[in-house]
C-alpha cells in the first residue's frame, strides 16, 4: 500500500538567540514497500547533502538556523511504487513571546496592578489612573520571554506627583482595543483603561446581545477575556468608563473566522475497472475554502473529483487539500482499481430462503466481480422476466410480491461480465404471515397512575414471535426503563405492556409491533398524560425601571389541564437561591402572558424566571432571562454604627459600617463624612470613593486634643446623596506623653538577659511603656523593642548577645504615639558560660547513696570563669527534681527507691549556666 502519513510538520517558531542550536521539523509515515522521504522549503528542494541538514528517518534536522534563510514553509515528500504523498505545510518563524513589567526605582520591586494601575500587553505600556503621592519615583518597563532565559528593561524614568493631583475629573478611556480578527476556538484578550480621578468603573458589554458565557473580567475591569471563541461570539463589544465627573465609551468589532475543517473527506477506495469515481471532499471554514486535489504529489484538479470509466492509470496516491487565508489541510487516499471474473465464494446465496405468505421477499444476489456483472434469474428450467409480481433489481437482487405457495422452488441467480460467469441456487419456501389479532387502544391517564397496552398476534407455528414496543417512533429499551415499562412474558403470543408510575415524558405514540425471522406487524395507539403545566418559554424583561421590570411570556403546554396562574421569581448574585417576586397584579392569572415586577433593589443585576400551576400541580420552572440590571437611584439608607475616636495626635477618626452591595443604587458609590466641634453651626464634609472603605483619619495640626466632636455619614452614587446617618459624638486623638520615665535601672542577669525598671509618669493617658535596646555597633533604627502595659514597673529582656554593649531607653506610649525617651543608660552583657560540658567519670554506689564524680571545666578565653556546679536530681521522664549547687567536682545522692533517675551536672558562671551531661542511675545499675 501507499504512503500513510503518521505524524506531519507542525507550525514552529524558533526563539532568535536560543541557546538550542537546532530545529527539528517531524514527519513520519507507514507504507509497504518502506517509504522515501525528501523536503521541500517555498516549494524548492531541499539538499540534504549539506551538512546544514540532516535526517533522521523522516525528520529534518537543522543545525544553526538562520532567520534569512531557514524561515519559510516546509513540505516532507513521501513516495513508494503506489505513488506519492505531501505533507501539510508547516512555517517556521523565528521570534519571541513578549511580557511586560514594570519595576520601581530597583529590581526586582515590581509595580503591583490594581484598579489605579495598568500595563497594557499590546503596547508594553504603564497607565496610572489618577496619581498619588506614594507614586514618586523612577520606572523602568521590563520585558522578558518565556521561551527563553533573557530579559531586559529600559532606562529608570522619574515620575514626580503634582501638587494639584487632588483635582477631580471626567473618565477618560487611554486604552483602546481594535477590530479583531479572531479564529474559531482561539482565547481572545481585549484591553481597556482609562484615566479619572476618582478612579473610573470599567464595564463590559456587547451591543444588544449577553455577554458570551466564556467571558472573563479580570486585571480590575480593564481585560476581558473570550476563551474558545465561537461564530455567535462575533459582534460589537463596548467598553464604558465612568465616576461621578462624567463617563466615556468606545466600541469595537470582533470577527470570528476558521481555518478548514473537513465535513467530509476521502478514504482508501477500491473500485472496479470500467466504474466511475465521484470522491466526496468538503471542508468547512470562514472564509469558506477552496478545494483542489493531488495525485501522487502532482497537481492534478480542482473542486469536485468525478472520474467515468475507470482504468488502471487512475490507480495511486490521492490527496485533496482544503484552504483558505487561515491554514490548509490535506486529506490523503489510496485508490485502487480491482478486475476479476464473477465468483460466489465469498457470498454464496442462502440455501433456504423462506416468505411469508401474502408478503415480499427479495433474494440476494452478491457475487465478487469486476467490471460489474449482467444478471438473470431462473426458477427451475424456467427463465424468469420482469412482471407485476417479480422484479429483478439492478443490483442483481430478486424481488417476488404477494407471496403464494407456487413461489415455493429452487431459484438460480446467473452473473457474467467480459472475464466470466458463474451462478449461485436457492430454495424459497412459503410460511404463514404475522397478524396483530388485539391491538392496543387509547388510554387517558393522571400523572402518577399505571396504564396498560394490550398486543396479541398469531403467527407461523414453526417460527418464534417477538413484541417490540416504540414510543414515537424510538423503540423502548425494558432493562433501562424497567422502573416505568413492563412486558407480558408469560403468555407466548401476547406483548401487552405495563406503563408504571406514568410521568408527562411518557406521554405519545405506541407502537406494537410482533415479528419473526421472515415478517412482522405492527398497530399503534396514544397515551394522554395529564399533568401539571409545563416550563413557558420566550421570556422577554421590558420597561427596565429602578424598582420595576415588565417580563413577558409565551404559555407551555398545559398537559391537558388548564393553567390556573403563574409565579414570578428572581434571583441575584446575592444568593443562589429563587426567590418568589412581587408582582402587579399580585395574583397572575393563567390566561395572562405579561406581569410587571416591583419591589427591585436598584441597580441590581435580576435573572427571572417563570412557574405555571393548574389542578395537578405546578410545573417546572421556565428557562431564567437575559440577566439585566435595573436602573440606579439615590441611596436610601443611612451607614449604621458610626463612631470612632482615638488615633495619633492631632488626628480624629470616624468610623462607620459600610453598606453592604444590595443598598448601593448606583455607579460610583461613596460616601460623605461631615463633622464639626461640638457646639459649632458649620459641618466640614469630605468625600471617601471607595465603598468598601467604613474609616476616615482627618488630621489637623490646629486640632486640640481629646476634643468633643458631632459626627454622621451618608452614602452617595451617580444618582444622588443618600440620607445622613444619625449624630454620634467622639473625641479627636489624645496628645501623645510629654513626660519622660524617671529612674531607669538596668540590671545585666547573665550572658543573654537584663532586667529593666523605672518610675511611671503622672500623665493617666499612658497606655503602657516601650523599652528599646541596640547593640553599640547597630544603628538606632535597628533599636529592638519591648512593650509592657502601664500596671508594669520592670521588665526582663532575653536573648541578648553575649560580651555585648547595648544602649538602653525607656518611654511612655498611647494611641497618638510615643512620648519622649528617657536618658540611655549604657551596659555590657556578660561572657557567655562555659561551652565544654562535664565529663562524668565515675559513679560509685556506696550504701545507700551514689557518688558521681566528673571532670573539672575550663571556660575559653571568651566565656565567663566558672563558678560552680549545679546538679539536677530528677526522675527519669520528668523535668522536675532537686537541685544542688557545689564548688567541688563530686555530689552524693540517694539511692533511687523505685524506678530510674536522672543526674544532670552543668557548669555555672556569672554568664548563666554552661552545656548539661547527664547519666541515669536506678537502685539496681547505672546507664549512661
Amino acid at each position: 500500500y501507499g504512503p500513510i502519513f503518521e505524524e506531519q510538520p507542525i507550525d514552529t517558531i524558533y526563539p532568535e538567540e536560543s541557546s538550542d542550536g537546532q530545529v527539528s521539523m517531524n514527519c513520519r509515515a507507514r507504507a509497504i514497500p518502506f517509504p522515501t522521504y525528501r523536503w521541500k522549503l517555498n516549494n524548492w528542494d531541499i539538499d540534504l547533502t549539506k551538512e546544514r541538514y540532516s535526517m533522521v528517518g523522516g525528520r529534518l534536522v537543522i543545525n544553526n538556523p538562520e532567520k534569512s534563510r531557514d524561515a519559510g514553509k516546509y513540505v516532507c515528500v513521501v513516495s513508494n511504487i503506489f505513488g506519492t504523498v505531501r505533507s501539510s505545510e508547516a512555517t517556521l518563524s523565528f521570534g519571541y513571546d513578549l511580557s511586560y513589567r514594570w519595576l520601581l526605582n530597583e529590581f526586582p520591586v515590581f509595580i503591583a496592578l490594581d484598579k489605579r494601575r495598568f500595563v497594557s500587553q499590546t503596547n508594553g505600556n504603564l497607565y496610572i489612573a489618577n496619581v498619588e503621592a506614594s507614586d514618586k519615583g523612577n520606572y523602568s518597563c521590563f520585558v522578558s520571554s518565556p521561551s527563553i532565559t533573557k530579559s531586559v528593561f529600559s532606562k529608570f524614568i522619574p515620575l514626580i506627583p503634582q501638587s494639584d493631583r487632588a483635582k477631580v475629573y471626567p473618565a477618560d478611556i487611554k486604552v483602546k482595543f481594535k477590530d479583531t480578527y479572531a479564529l474559531l476556538g482561539q482565547n481572545v484578550t481585549l484591553e481597556c483603561f482609562a484615566l479619572g480621578n476618582p478612579v473610573p468603573e470599567l464595564r463590559w458589554s456587547k451591543y444588544l446581545e449577553p455577554m458570551p458565557a466564556t467571558a472573563e473580567i479580570s486585571m480590575s475591569g480593564a481585560v476581558l477575556k473570550i476563551f474558545n471563541i465561537q461564530y455567535e461570539d462575533e459582534g460589537l463589544y463596548e467598553c464604558e468608563a465612568e465616576n461621578y465627573k462624567g463617563k466615556d465609551k468606545h466600541q469595537a468589532r470582533v470577527f470570528v473566522q476558521a481555518a478548514p475543517e473537513w465535513v467530509e473527506h476521502i478514504n482508501d477506495t477500491e473500485k472496479d475497472i470500467g466504474s466511475d469515481l465521484y470522491w466526496p471532499c468538503v471542508a468547512t471554514g470562514k472564509p469558506i475554502p477552496t478545494i483542489r486535489w493531488l495525485k501522487n504529489g502532482a497537481s492534478f484538479r480542482k473542486g469536485e473529483l468525478r472520474i467515468q470509466s475507470l482504468t488502471f492509470d487512475d490507480a495511486g496516491m490521492y490527496q485533496c487539500i482544503a484552504e483558505n487565508s487561515h491554514g490548509i489541510i490535506y486529506a490523503n487516499a489510496e485508490l485502487k482499481i480491482v478486475a476479476s471474473p464473477p465468483t460466489f465464494e465469498l457470498n454464496p446465496m442462502k440455501k433456504k430462503i423462506l416468505a411469508a405468505k401474502g408478503g415480499r421477499v427479495i433474494i440476494e444476489c452478491k457475487p465478487k466481480a469486476a467490471p460489474k456483472p449482467k444478471f438473470s434469474w431462473s426458477k427451475g428450467t424456467e427463465l424468469l422476466v420482469n412482471g407485476s409480481r417479480i422484479r429483478i433489481w439492478d443490483d442483481g437482487s430478486l424481488e417476488i410480491i404477494n407471496v403464494t405457495k407456487l413461489d415455493e422452488g429452487r431459484y438460480t441467480c446467473f452473473a457474467e461480465n467480459n472475464r466470466g460467469k458463474a451462478n449461485s441456487t436457492g430454495v424459497l419456501e412459503m410460511t404463514e404471515a404475522t397478524r396483530i389479532t388485539l391491538a392496543p387502544l387509547n388510554v387517558d391517564v393522571t400523572v402518577g397512575e399505571n396504564a396498560t397496552m394490550q398486543c396479541i398476534a398469531s403467527h407461523d407455528p414453526t417460527l418464534d414471535l417477538t413484541f417490540i414496543w416504540s414510543l414515537n417512533g424510538f423503540v423502548i429499551d425494558f432493562e433501562k426503563e424497567h422502573e416505568h415499562y413492563e412486558r407480558n412474558v408469560m403468555i407466548k403470543s401476547n406483548g401487552e405492556l405495563l406503563i408504571k408510575n406514568v410521568q408527562l415524558r411518557h406521554a405519545g405514540r405506541y407502537t406494537c409491533t410482533a415479528q419473526t425471522i421472515v415478517d412482522n406487524s405492527s398497530a399503534s395507539a396514544d397515551l394522554v398524560v395529564r399533568g401539571p403545566p409545563g416550563p413557558p418559554g420566550g421570556i422577554r424583561v421590558e420597561e427596565i425601571r429602578d424598582t420595576a421590570v415588565a417580563l413577558t411570556w409565551s404559555r407551555g403546554t398545559d398537559n391537558h389541564s388548564p393553567i390556573s396562574k403563574y409565579t414570578i421569581q428572581s434571583k441575584t448574585f446575592l444568593s443562589e437561591e429563587w426567590k418568589d417576586a412581587k408582582t402587579d397584579p399580585a395574583d397572575i392569572e393563567g390566561n395572562m402572558e405579561s406581569a410587571t415586577v416591583i419591589d427591585l433593589i436598584p441597580w441590581m443585576e435580576y435573572e427571572f424566571r417563570i412557574i405555571a400551576t393548574n389542578t395537578l400541580g405546578t410545573g417546572e420552572p421556565s428557562m431564567p432571562s437575559q440577566r439585566i440590571r435595573t436602573e440606579g437611584a439615590p441611596p436610601n439608607v443611612a451607614p449604621s454604627d458610626v463612631g470612632g475616636g482615638g488615633g495619633s495626635n492631632r488626628e480624629l477618626t470616624i468610623t462607620w459600617m459600610p453598606l453592604s452591595r444590595e443598598y448601593h443604587y448606583g455607579n460610583n458609590f461613596g460616601y460623605i463624612v461631615a463633622f464639626k466641634p461640638f457646639g459649632e453651626k458649620e459641618w466640614r464634609r469630605v468625600t471617601v470613593t471607595n465603598p468598601e472603605i467604613g474609616r476616615y483619619v482627618h488630621k489637623d495640626e490646629s486640632m486640640p486634643p481629646s476634643t468633643q466632636y458631632q459626627v454622621k455619614v451618608k452614602a452617595f452614587n451617580n444618582k444622588g446623596d443618600g440620607p445622613f446617618s444619625l449624630t454620634a459624638v467622639i473625641y479627636s486623638a489624645q496628645d501623645a506623653p510629654t513626660e519622660v520615665p524617671t529612674d531607669v535601672n538596668v540590671k545585666v542577669l547573665s550572658s543573654s538577659e537584663m532586667s529593666v525598671s523605672w518610675h511611671h509618669v503622672s500623665d493617666k493617658s499612658v497606655d503602657g511603656y516601650q523599652i528599646r535596646y541596640w547593640a553599640a555597633h547597630d544603628k538606632e533604627a535597628a533599636a529592638q523593642r519591648v512593650q509592657v502595659s502601664n500596671q508594669e514597673y520592670s521588665t526582663k529582656v532575653e536573648n541578648l548577645k553575649p560580651n555585648t554593649r547595648y544602649h538602653v531607653d525607656v518611654s511612655a506610649f498611647n494611641s497618638a504615639g510615643y512620648g519622649p525617651p528617657s536618658r540611655t543608660i549604657d551596659i555590657i552583657t556578660r561572657k557567655a558560660p562555659p561551652s565544654q560540658r562535664p565529663r562524668i567519670i565515675s559513679s560509685v554506689r556506696s550504701g545507700s547513696r551514689y557518688i558521681i564524680t566528673w571532670d573539672h571545666v575550663k571556660a575559653m578565653s571568651n566565656e565567663s570563669a566558672v563558678e560552680g556546679y549545679k546538679v539536677l536530681y530528677r526522675p527519669d521522664g520528668q523535668h522536675e527534681g532537686k537541685l544542688f549547687s557545689t564548688g567541688k567536682h563530686t555530689i552524693e545522692v540517694p539511692v533511687p527507691s523505685d524506678g530510674e533517675y536522672v543526674v544532670e551536672v552543668r557548669a555555672h558562671s556569672e554568664g548563666g549556666d554552661g552545656e548539661v551531661a547527664q547519666i541515669k542511675i536506678s537502685g539496681e545499675e547505672i546507664t549512661s
